[in-house]
């Protein structure tokens, strides 16, 4: 157990979900099962951003809550929980909009897209954190952006504008 990093438990204790997914040209995504991420959207406060702790990959930008999918879980539910392990958010605060899904064959990565009625605090949950902020729409693409994320953002921007109207 010595080379397990200290935010992770032990390997006896973790899901067999909280492991890299391999890519034929050896590229690696977190989550054995896939991964998705929680995007809540509160129509005044804008957008719940995660500042990513600096040992998590891509340390140090900016994202939505999320992480591996466990054994049996469904994309929404592994976001909510997820969402609620790293931020505090409260499931019963959010409505599910809609889902986009990255599917590479080997690994997909889906975002939740939620509406939460409340404008509520979120709470460093663990230690994957530096930061949680509400942000306007329009100054999300101003941060250091999640590549992944980065990537995503401009089309579930325009899907949010249209909801908003």
């Amino acid at each position: 157990m010595g080379n397990v990093p200290p935010h992770l438990p032990p390997p006896h204790l973790r899901d067999p979900g909280d492991a890299w997914a391999v890519g034929p040209d050896g590229q690696k995504f977190w989550g054995a099962f896939g991964a998705a991420g929680l995007l809540v959207w509160h129509r005044e406060a804008g957008i719940l951003l995660q500042h990513r702790a600096e040992w998590s990959h891509h340390g140090g930008t900016w994202g939505i809550p999320g992480g591996a999918i466990r054994q049996g879980e469904d994309a929404i539910s592994g976001a909510l929980r997820e969402a609620n392990e790293e931020a505090g958010v409260p499931a019963e605060s959010v409505t599910v909009l809609f889902t986009e899904v990255l599917d590479l064959d080997f690994w997909s990565y889906t975002t939740v897209v939620v509406e939460s009625s409340d404008v509520f605090e979120p709470v460093m949950g663990d230690s994957e954190s530096e930061a949680l902020a509400w942000i306007a729409l329009d100054l999300v693409e101003s941060f250091d952006l999640h590549p992944g994320f980065g990537k995503s953002w401009p089309a579930l921007k325009l899907k949010l504008e249209d909801l908003a109207n």
